[in-house]
């Protein structure tokens, strides 16, 4: 991958992992509800699943999910869902410290089985895959740079936000 490549890499993860999206506001409402010790296994659970989803989108299920249209709506319907779910949650709650606890909990697998419902996550593994990994030589070293670059950016997002969160409580 050359530097430009790269580069290009990096704005891109940039803007993606840290402008607001349903993993960044979890983990601030984690934080916020729960503490930062306790938000971190969600802050490390995103990585972890959005390395699944990009390993299976350059494995070939985003050629599968492009080339069935059916396949495609559903996973952007069970997105919208999960975004207006997200959303209900955060209207109900008036403050802070009126919010429970215990409708704001989310664990490890939980986290990272999110990454598969998350509208966003799909779309990043999916450009990822198509811009970065499959179009140069050497696929899997590019894959490997990429998973990576990414593993840092969405623990770094998603720990900034939680900090946020921490600090709001």
């Amino acid at each position: 991958m050359s530097w430009q490549e790269y580069t290009a890499l990096l704005v891109f993860c940039t803007v993606m992992s840290f402008t607001p999206g349903p993993n960044t506001m979890l983990s601030a409402a984690l934080a916020a509800n729960h503490g930062l010790r306790r938000a971190l296994r969600f802050c490390l659970a995103v990585p972890a699943g959005w390395t699944l989803l990009m390993l299976a989108c350059a494995l070939g299920l985003g050629v599968l999910i492009d080339g069935a249209p059916s396949l495609r709506l559903l996973i952007q319907w069970i997105g919208i869902a999960y975004l207006i779910w997200l959303a209900f949650k955060l209207a109900r709650t008036r403050q802070i410290v009126a919010a429970n606890p215990a409708v704001i909990d989310v664990g490890f697998w939980q986290g990272a089985m999110l990454q598969f419902v998350n509208i966003k996550a799909w779309m990043l593994a999916l450009t990822l895959t198509a811009g970065w990994v499959a179009p140069g030589p050497n696929p899997e070293t590019r894959l490997l740079i990429v998973v990576l670059t990414m593993l840092v950016f969405t623990f770094a997002s998603n720990f900034s936000y939680a900090l946020v969160g921490s600090l709001l409580r």
